[in-house]
């Protein structure tokens, strides 16, 4: 299976770690970009490298988690080529892919479940991107 870029801040690690170990239990090669610890860091320091990784091409998709999943998802989308997408339902994750091809999903712990971070993901990288009238959109993004 595909490899996953995953990265957190303080707020997101107790989830990071969760997603981590439940995507690797369903194949998945995890390519983990800190933070290591619930200890209070600075999330840019750990999304800009995930962002990049997606950027040059060694990885297709990467999951944020911090707590509002705002923070990530804002720092994430500077990087040219990046589509971040929040998501605090299944349905969300799935729109972001079908029509914004969106490739990296932002968790935001401190509103959700466990169970429904996981249907997020899930959902996330089991949707394809439409494309059609969806492509000459997301085409017009980067400027």
């Amino acid at each position: 299976m595909t490899a996953i870029a995953i990265g957190s801040d303080h707020a997101g690690f107790e989830y990071k770690q969760m997603l981590a170990h439940w995507l690797r239990d369903n194949g998945y090669e995890v390519r983990d970009f800190g933070t290591n610890s619930p200890d209070s860091v600075d999330y840019p320091d750990f999304v800009h490298p995930l962002a990049e990784a997606i950027t040059n091409g060694e990885l297709e998709r990467g999951i944020l988690v911090c707590g509002s999943a705002n923070g990530v998802c804002i720092t994430a989308n500077k990087h040219r080529g990046i589509r971040a997408a929040i998501a605090w339902e299944p349905e969300l994750a799935e729109l972001a892919r079908q029509h914004n091809d969106a490739n990296i999903m932002c968790v935001p712990a401190r509103f959700i479940s466990e169970e429904n971070a996981r249907a997020i993901v899930s959902q996330f990288l089991n949707t394809a991107f439409e494309g059609g009238r969806h492509q000459t959109r997301v085409s017009k993004i980067d400027c």
